[in-house]
Formats: C-alpha cells, sequence, structure tokens
C-alpha cells in the first residue's frame, strides 16, 4: 500500500466523517436509522403522509425533515428545492449503505397532451442548472440510472398507471414561464418536461455510484394557456394525488429490492470497495 494511496484513504474517511456529521445535522436523525432505500423528495407534505400512514415519527433538523419505515426497508427525506439542495442530499447520502434513490418530484409537462396528474419518468435531464458542472464536463450525459427506471416503469405497468417517458430540462431559474428566450430554448431542445433537481441527482449518482432514479408527477402545463401553476391550482395537486405519489415510490423500492436480491444488472453499490475502485479509475 503506497503512501498516496494512504492519504486518498484518510482523505476519505475524513470526507465520509463530515458527510454523516452534517446528515445527522440537518435531518435530526441519527445515520444508523436510514433504511437501505431512500425516497428523496421536495415536499414536507409526502413526509408527513408517509409518517403519519405508518405510523412512525417525522424527525426535522435543521435543513430536512425525515420519516424511516424499517418494516419496509424505506426512508424518505424533504431535501427542499433546487440544484444545490439536490447536489448536497446526494453527496451526504453516498456515504451511507443505501442501496437505491429515488426522486418523487413534481414536473412541469411540455407537451399539450400531457394531463396533470399523470406521471413522467425520465431518462435523462438537460443539465441548464449548472450544479452538475462539479461532478462531470459537459460533454458527459445526465442519464438516471437504468435499473431503478426500468422498476418504475415495471410497476406504473404493473398497475395500469399512465406515464410518459422522456428526457427532462433541469433549470435553476424557477420563474421562467415568462422568459420569452428560454421558452424559445425548451421548444428547441424538445425537452417534455421541465423541473429543477433531476439532472444534478443523475450526475451526482452516477459520481458516487449511488443508483438513482426518479418517478415525477405532472403538476402543470407551464407552456399551455391558462397552464402556469397557482396556489390554487397546488394545492389540489397535493390533495388529490400526494398519498398515491407516495405509495407508488414505496413500492417501487420494494420491487427494486426484489431485483437486487436477484443480482439484477445495472446497480454498483459498496464502501470500501466502492472507493477503491473510484481510485484505481
Amino acid at each position: 500500500m503506497n503512501h498516496n494511496f494512504l492519504e486518498i484513504e484518510e482523505e476519505r474517511l475524513l470526507q465520509e466523517k463530515i458527510a454523516r456529521d452534517t446528515l445527522e445535522r440537518y435531518s435530526g436523525s441519527p445515520v444508523e436509522d436510514f433504511q437501505p432505500y431512500v425516497l428523496l423528495t421536495n415536499f414536507s407534505k409526502y413526509v408527513q403522509y408517509f409518517a403519519d400512514s405508518r405510523e412512525v415519527p417525522v424527525i426535522e433538523g435543521s435543513t430536512f425533515k425525515v420519516a424511516h419505515s424499517p418494516t419496509e426497508k424505506v426512508s424518505i427525506l424533504d431535501f427542499k428545492i433546487g440544484s444545490p439542495a439536490a447536489a448536497l442530499v446526494v453527496d451526504l447520502c453516498a456515504f451511507l449503505p443505501i442501496r437505491a434513490a429515488l426522486l418523487l418530484g413534481m414536473c412541469g409537462g411540455l407537451r399539450r397532451h400531457y394531463v396533470i396528474g399523470e406521471y413522467f419518468v425520465p431518462i435523462a435531464g438537460i443539465r441548464g442548472e449548472g450544479t452538475s458542472d462539479f461532478y462531470f464536463p459537459a460533454e458527459v450525459p445526465s442519464l438516471a440510472n437504468f435499473l431503478v427506471q426500468k422498476i418504475v416503469t415495471n410497476v406504473l405497468d404493473e398497475t395500469q398507471t399512465a406515464y410518459h417517458v422522456g428526457i427532462t430540462h433541469t433549470t435553476n431559474k424557477r420563474f421562467w414561464e415568462f422568459d420569452q428566450e428560454f421558452r424559445r430554448r425548451l421548444k428547441a431542445t424538445r425537452p417534455q418536461a421541465i423541473e429543477m433537481e433531476c439532472a444534478t441527482l443523475f450526475m451526482g449518482g452516477y459520481s458516487h455510484k449511488l443508483p438513482l432514479g426518479a418517478l415525477l408527477l405532472i403538476s402543470d402545463l407551464p407552456l399551455n394557456k391558462d397552464g402556469i401553476k397557482t396556489k390554487k391550482s397546488s394545492e389540489n395537486v397535493f390533495k388529490t394525488y400526494t398519498g398515491e405519489h407516495v405509495e407508488k415510490g414505496v413500492q417501487i423500492m420494494r420491487a427494486l429490492d426484489v431485483a437486487l436480491k436477484n443480482e439484477a444488472k445495472g446497480i454498483f453499490r459498496g464502501n470500501r470497495k466502492r472507493f477503491e475502485s473510484t481510485i484505481l479509475d
């Protein structure tokens, strides 16, 4: 074992300690309570539903809210909104023995035939947010983990749930709907959905070798006349779809657990071996 390897190992151990300490501080939860499968979300209502329906407590730290269901081997974590927060949560969770993660988020549908309440399964994200540049150069595509998304579509097919598959545009500009140049770019690049986290999460997951996918709920149709999300329409979406979206996420994690027990291809996780592989790369 050479001197260079020892230095890298010492740095890794320090990074792991800081990451675990930060996750405990931000979530208010001991890292030991996190389950092998993590649902990531932007919505405290999702965490509250999960906790109430499983009769487990909501735990709140300085930034995140979490709840854990050991019987299902699933945790849910609200990391708030935006690509910097998405990068942070992946960087922290990468140091836990998590087998896979799934974003339960919302998106704007960019096709006229889409319907609010349908699901969107992103296979890739346009890197319009900038944060993913910290992980890889611009020529590296932002792809969701194939196996995770395959399990997502399997569950949706089995439950006869309407969904669309395509590319999402991830942006840091939340109030973009009245920016005509931005709207023209969307039409030129032809994504089917828009949101604020996927490209970052996919790049962070790829960098850390953390299998990560997404199941998005179409919450608005911002390119349509009168299709921009309002306070009233947002409240209706939460009231109507929160339970179903969360339960779909749990179903996907159960199915993913079965797939991993059968040694399905497309997943690579480990602790020491994972970091040694990174060093050798």
